[in-house]
């Protein structure tokens, strides 16, 4: 599941319910508490939530992973992309997991608002990927459509979920804008953006939602 959560300034208890009601193994979150006590905010939001903090927050600039139990998280690290003055900094978070003996990498982020800033970022974000061995799973806040620079740059040698419904505004969706991306060895069994009455009041995004299956080591 990948989430912007909006700095969890809408219905809290809204978007706690839709996360445990999902029930993700994996959240890829997007506007995680990043500033004064980042740390607290995030551990009450994974133990509301029913999972554990992998990584993220402040050290990733707002991108955070959090995984069920069955998840091991065995190695985690942050990116940071270069300040432009005047502009939020931004980044990119990883962890390299395993479930039930399959193991894969992780990692989110939150690309710029701005489109002359967007495509140096999602260029960076593209290195780090592509210099990851193994399965990979990717998702995002890419600020732009399916049809952008930065989207093709980062998708480019992946599986995206160009074909997916609007994500953004939750109230009334008109652009998908949150993607996810896998590496071609795993399997998209099933891909939604949840669209609900709790994800209309928990978030100014709707989350997406996809069953993948790992290739067997």
């Amino acid at each position: 599941m990948s989430y912007n959560v909006h700095g969890l300034k809408d219905d809290r208890a809204a978007l706690i319910s839709l996360i445990r009601e999902c029930a993700p193994d994996v959240l890829i979150v997007q506007e995680a508490p990043r500033r004064w006590r980042w740390r607290h905010k995030c551990a009450a939001l994974a133990d509301d939530t029913g999972l554990l903090f992998a990584a993220g927050g402040m050290p990733a600039l707002g991108n955070l992973l959090l995984v069920d139990m069955r998840v091991r998280v065995h190695d985690t690290w942050c990116v940071r992309y270069p300040l432009t003055p005047g502009r939020h900094m931004r980044g990119a978070v990883f962890a390299r997991a395993s479930v039930h003996g399959a193991s894969f990498t992780l990692s989110g982020s939150h690309l710029a608002t701005d489109p002359a800033e967007r495509p140096a970022q999602a260029a960076l974000w593209k290195e780090s990927l592509a210099a990851l061995e193994g399965p990979v799973i990717a998702a995002g806040d890419l600020n732009e459509g399916p049809g952008g620079g930065a989207w093709r740059t980062v998708g480019d040698g992946l599986v995206s979920s160009q074909g997916g419904q609007p994500t953004f505004p939750a109230t009334l969706p008109a652009r998908l804008i949150d993607g996810l991306f896998v590496s071609p060895d795993i399997t998209i069994e099933k891909y939604e953006v949840v669209e609900s009455e709790l994800a209309r009041r928990g978030s100014d995004h709707l989350p997406v939602l996809a069953d993948l299956s790992l290739p067997s080591e």
